[in-house]
Formats: structure tokens, C-alpha cells, sequence
């Protein structure tokens, strides 16, 4: 017997009137996802937006309460774009945010080459071959393996949107930072900002936030000081607080 396709509205975090419908049976948005909508640069004169692999919409959700400006959102799955379209729409974004059911490779063939001011990506972390330990859903497997997209299919798509000065924002294992770092270069996506993320003090980073310039123009990296999730007693920290929202929510 199939699992049964239940969907649970949730708040979006600490943020009033904001909610987000997920499915168990669906991989659900993650604290990485968060991370990057709050890490990413968004500039007033950054006019168009786009998420590669926006699952069911969180950080599209996130960014609108940053800007009111044009944000696509692109997602393979059918069944997640479908949730992500819902919870467009549960939010009034309509006007704002539109989701697209596609690929995001080659999706530049739709929207146009150089139209987009910032692009973001929690792409799929894990490189894909026979031996993978891959998962029994295929949601999962998808979202956390390199089986549609992977690094250099995302980057090659990512400078094919980008305005030249553009900004593109990504989050990833810090384990393949040397991989991620290699290819930037070598798709003239220069590293300006990065921020390593531990699971608490004295732990070892697991996953690394990273934005880069689409420009010809090497050097200028800023390395920020580490973000911390955990409190050793298991809380979140005060830092994880404020960008979840929750201290005002609480007030």
C-alpha cells in the first residue's frame, strides 16, 4: 500500500502570516534553504530573481519578505512544483513569484540569456554514480543526488542567466568546496563571499554558503566569521534565532 499523500500547513518559520505546505512522503525545505535566503545579497536595483531547484518554494517564500521584485522559481518534479505553486498562491505572491515545472538545465532557452540579476541554488549535494547509497524515494534521491543536475550543469546554466556583475548564491557541503571552488573559476564565477556553518562549537563544518560575482574580475573573497546552529546545550543559537524569525515572533 502507497503512502498516503497528506499535506500539513505549517507556519514559515517565525514569520507572521507567512505558511508553507509540505508532505511527509516529499522531502521537506531544510535549515539549509533558510540559510541561503537569509545569506544571499539582494540589492534594490536586482530586478529579477530566479531558484534553481526551488523544491516546494521555500526560499522564493523567503526572499518576497527582502524584495518586491520579480522571482522565478524552477522545479523538475512535477509533484513538488505542484506544492510550490499552492503555496504561491496560499501566500497571495501570485503577482511576484512564479514557479516553473522544468528543468532547470537549459531553462535559459525559456527566460532568456543574461536577464537575470541574482541567482540562487540549493542544489542537489551528493555526486551521483552505481555504487551511491541512494534512497528508496525518488523525491530524495533527486534532491540530494546529482542525478538531474549537477555542479557543472548548474554553473554552466547559472552564467548563461546572469547578467555579467551578477550575483550567484549557493549552499553546499563544505566537503567539495575545492570541487565548487574549481569550477567557479573556470565559469568565470568569482568567489566573494564565504561563510562556513557548524552544527555547534568544537564540530566540524558541514555545510559551507557561498556567493559569487559573474565577472572576469579575480580576488576580493571575504571570509565571514563562522555561523554556528547549535548551542552546546542543543538549542538553537541566538544568530539561527534571528534569521528564523523567532525572537520577534516571540515578543
Amino acid at each position: 500500500m502507497k503512502n498516503k499523500k497528506v499535506e500539513v500547513v505549517n507556519d514559515l518559520l517565525g514569520f507572521p502570516g507567512m505558511k508553507i505546505i509540505q508532505r511527509p512522503d516529499i522531502f521537506n525545505f531544510s535549515l539549509d534553504s533558510t540559510l541561503l535566503a537569509s545569506f544571499v545579497t539582494i540589492n534594490q536595483k536586482d530586478k529579477a530573481i530566479i531558484d534553481l531547484g526551488c523544491g516546494n518554494a521555500p526560499i522564493p517564500l523567503l526572499l518576497s519578505m527582502r524584495t518586491k521584485n520579480k522571482i522565478y522559481g524552477v522545479e523538475i518534479q512535477e509533484e513538488i512544483a505542484s506544492l510550490a505553486r499552492k503555496n504561491i498562491e496560499l501566500n497571495n505572491l501570485t503577482e511576484q513569484i512564479t514557479i516553473l515545472n522544468k528543468d532547470a538545465i537549459g531553462i535559459h532557452n525559456e527566460l532568456g540569456v543574461s536577464k537575470f540579476d541574482v541567482v540562487v541554488s540549493n542544489p542537489p549535494y551528493f555526486i551521483y554514480d552505481e555504487s551511491s547509497n541512494i534512497n528508496k524515494n525518488d523525491y530524495l534521491t533527486i534532491a540530494r543526488h546529482e542525478v538531474k543536475m549537477n555542479l557543472e550543469s548548474l554553473l554552466k546554466e547559472t552564467v548563461a542567466l546572469l547578467k555579467d556583475g551578477g550575483t550567484f548564491a549557493m549552499v553546499h557541503r563544505t566537503s567539495r568546496l575545492v570541487d565548487i571552488l574549481t569550477s567557479f573559476r573556470k565559469y568565470s564565477l568569482e568567489p566573494k563571499r564565504i561563510r562556513f556553518v557548524y552544527p555547534k562549537q568544537d564540530d566540524d563544518s558541514l555545510i559551507v554558503l557561498i556567493e559569487a560575482k559573474k565577472s572576469k574580475k579575480v580576488g576580493n573573497l571575504k571570509i565571514l566569521p563562522p555561523l554556528y546552529v547549535h548551542t552546546d546545550s542543543g538549542e538553537y543559537t541566538e544568530e539561527i534565532k534571528e534569521i528564523f524569525n523567532y525572537n520577534k515572533a516571540m515578543e
